[in-house]
């Protein structure tokens, strides 16, 4: 019998389950090394020193295939020469197509809390309503990938800037200790200001005397968030989002993001610091919107109105990160056809406890995308 290691935080419990430890599961990639050609004839030696230099497209891609998961070389170590050669921009990650469909899945109870220990039995994957088999799974309290983005406009003026430093602080705490940080602040422009870094004190000190000023450019400080993240080390990623959802300065529109997020496999936790008391237009606005895009990625939004429930709002949010679920499959039915899929997660409780709540994702688009 074995069980996760808990972690005990105030204003979010644990239920952890006893489950018989299920067999390690290991995902591996196969790769079809090219075929060696025959040894060239004399007759052919003259002109094949003649297409040296240029590498073919059959050569490249089982390569690219091969060393899917290992660091990309430097063209100075880009040997021997010949026709397969192939010279690798360090700025470009190598990919691999792939029909892998990953989620990240989060299960509370009736209450609230987070549950952890359920074993792969215990999830049913449906994908247009036939069921997956699952193929990859996981509960380890795995490092995340993770984007805090940070409006730091007019709008975000008083103590606002304040209260939410303090309360990211309290969530640097409750993460995991080998997360990696990308911090974007944004007013009319939305700006990178630390790029991968593990360093927590260099994250908030870059926070400590900002100015808040300008309009807000939340969905290009959101689209950079994303797209940065997604090069990130883990294979967990996410975005802290931190404003009052109001955007007037961004040159992609709402429609644009929305579509990025349901490509991506990046979960949105938006903190919303906007007055409780604000009922106007402009606050039920701000709100909808971090919602929304929140929704879209299988993530949640929040909108503390004290200092004190900002603080809770933040351990949960490290918290969650730390006890959800990954999941893997490959659809039975997939089509490389740019299709919209829907996915339903179902979970099954054991025998005598009561009914558990599943979330993640709702999608995907039946795309061979590069991972």
């Amino acid at each position: 019998m074995s069980a996760r290691r808990s972690v005990s935080l105030r204003g979010a419990a644990l239920v952890l389950f006893l489950v018989a430890a299920p067999g390690s599961l290991t995902l591996t990639a196969s790769a079809r090394q090219p075929q060696q050609p025959p040894a060239p004839t004399p007759e052919q030696q003259k002109t094949e020193q003649q297409v040296e230099s240029k590498g073919t497209g059959a050569a490249a891609a089982p390569a690219a295939d091969a060393n899917a998961n290992k660091p990309a070389a430097t063209p100075a170590a880009a040997a021997p020469t010949g026709p397969q050669v192939q010279v690798v921009d360090l700025e470009k990650p190598v990919i691999v197509h792939a029909d892998l469909i990953t989620l990240t899945v989060t299960v509370t109870d009736t209450y609230g809390r987070f549950v952890t220990g359920l074993g792969k039995q215990a999830f049913t994957i449906l994908d247009e309503k036939v069921p997956q088999e699952i193929t990859f799974f996981s509960d380890e309290d795995a490092p995340v990938s993770l984007g805090v983005i940070f409006d730091v406009s007019g709008s975000m003026s008083g103590d606002k800037i304040g209260r939410a430093r303090e309360a990211l602080q309290r969530f640097i705490e409750t993460s995991h200790t080998r997360d990696e940080y990308f911090l974007i602040g944004f007013n009319n422009r939305a700006q990178l200001l630390l790029d991968r870094t593990r360093d927590s004190d260099a994250l908030l000190n870059k926070l400590t005397f900002v100015q808040t000023k300008g309009q807000t450019a939340l969905y290009d400080a959101t689209y950079l968030g994303v797209e940065r993240v997604t090069r990130g080390a883990h294979q967990k990623r996410a975005v802290l989002l931190i404003s009052d959802g109001q955007d007037n300065s961004s040159r992609y529109t709402f429609s644009e993001l929305r579509r990025l997020l349901k490509e991506t496999d990046v979960i949105i936790y938006a903190v919303g610091i906007v007055n409780s008391h604000d009922d106007t237009t402009l606050g039920y606005t701000g709100r909808s919107i971090l919602e929304e895009l929140a929704g879209v990625s299988g993530g949640k939004a929040f909108f503390p109105s004290t200092s004190a429930e900002m603080n809770d709002t933040f351990e949960r949010i490290a918290l969650e990160l730390r006890t959800q679920y990954s999941i893997g499959y490959r659809p039975s039915n997939f089509a490389n056809d740019g299709k919209w899929h829907k996915i339903k997660i179902k979970v099954q409780p054991p025998r005598g406890f009561p009914r558990l709540f599943v979330r993640g994702r709702e999608g995907y688009y039946a795309t061979a995308r590069p991972r």
